[in-house]
């Protein structure tokens, strides 16, 4: 068993080089068939010109699980990992402006599918290959598109609908796909491709998935500033993918931190935001993280009409050897939420009861946060 991050890095590397070595021609080649899941990548690098086009495995059939997220609770890292590896990348290079046109609008038709589309895709050259590191999330092999044909598709009609109302705004759209029950991650997806919205462009996938985590959490956030105070502090937990969480509930007008903890070469690195009732009004220093961990305590406390203060903690232990994305932050605080909550005297138990499961004392914690400060300054009640 691997004991360090490097070590894991090595293995999981090492199992899919000797994947490719069975099967590289169907890695790194010309041409590429297969049912994409269905999944569409916009890039960030060189923007706005952007690399955009889809995700397609090489082989076909029911390949939903390659890319949904909402279904990976209970997987291994390998396995997640996997899932990306075997996803390639088609790109061509396109302006953020272009919104219409032949290849946006059959990538458009693939994010707006119910199942996995049937892609063939011919490239400029054999696709690259992939590297592993510690510091990125890992993608399958990449290759320029020369022509591309998409069929089998099954728009999903509520989608659909919003797709065709040019006079809803963007947040809006998200939010009504969103209460309708359409995945976040699929929501992400068309905001991405340029489908939502007025004024519509290409938006950098990694920057699509923060937009709508925000979006979403900060229209709960707002209906919950409605609801009664809970009056017990509840603590919950998750752990998985080598990361821990502790979520801690307790009697207050909304405030929300999120306190991250991390080992680099032995020494432990800490990052933290927070805000209260008047939201964030700057990028987070933990980035979409904490949009992320927001939206899930949030959907809790709206779906339970209720209110309260929340302080999470994220140890990201040795373990968690290889990132894979800002939704095992949401979909683990999702599931943790699911549990049962250990019921706290006070609200310095709760917070003894939080940082016992965790490898970091309390008063470390709190030397790295700011959640006393926050519980002493006026709510925004008191402005009004």
């Amino acid at each position: 068993m691997p004991s360090n991050s490097q070590d894991i890095r090595k293995s999981i590397l090492e199992n899919w080089n000797k994947h490719l070595s069975k099967y590289a021609n169907l890695f790194s080649s010309e041409f590429l068939s297969g049912s994409s899941p269905p999944s569409v990548f916009v890039g960030s690098y060189n923007y706005p010109n952007v690399q955009v086009g889809p995700l397609v495995p090489p082989i076909h059939g029911n390949t939903s699980l390659l890319d949904s997220p909402e279904k990976w609770i209970g997987k291994s890292l390998e396995e997640v990992i996997n899932f990306r590896l075997n996803l390639v990348r088609g790109v061509q290079k396109t302006p953020v402006s272009t919104t219409e046109g032949r290849f946006i609008e059959d990538l458009q038709e693939v994010a707006m599918s119910s199942k996995p589309t049937d892609s063939d895709l011919e490239f400029q050259k054999s696709t690259s290959q992939i590297s592993i590191d510690g510091e990125s999330a890992p993608f399958g092999p990449i290759g320029e598109i020369k022509s591309a044909k998409f069929s089998g598709s099954s728009s999903t009609k509520y989608i659909e609908k919003i797709f065709y109302d040019t006079d809803m705004k963007a947040n809006e759209a998200i939010m009504s796909l969103y209460n309708s029950g359409i995945e976040v991650s699929r929501i992400q997806k068309c905001f991405s491709i340029g489908m939502l919205g007025q004024e519509r462009k290409l938006v950098p996938t990694k920057w699509s998935i923060t937009a709508t985590d925000d979006i979403i959490s900060k229209s709960l956030t707002k209906k919950i500033l409605d609801n009664d105070l809970i009056d017990s502090c509840r603590v919950f937990s998750y752990q998985h993918l080598g990361n821990f969480f502790s979520i801690i509930l307790f009697p207050h007008r909304w405030i929300y931190e999120m306190i991250e903890a991390w080992y680099s070469n032995g020494i432990m690195g800490f990052g933290s935001d927070h805000e209260d009732a008047r939201g964030i009004n700057h990028p987070p220093a933990i980035a979409g993280a904490y949009f992320a961990a927001k939206l899930a305590v949030v959907e809790y406390l709206s779906k339970n009409k209720i209110q309260s203060g929340v302080i999470i903690f994220r140890e990201i232990q040795p373990e968690y050897a290889i990132p894979v994305g800002v939704w095992q932050i949401r979909e683990g605080i999702r599931e943790a939420m699911k549990k049962k909550p250990i019921l706290a005297e006070s609200f310095d138990e709760a917070l003894s009861l939080a940082s016992r499961k965790t490898n970091i004392s309390k008063s470390e914690w709190l030397s790295h946060g700011n959640i006393g400060r926050l519980m002493k300054q006026k709510t925004l009640s008191d402005f009004f």
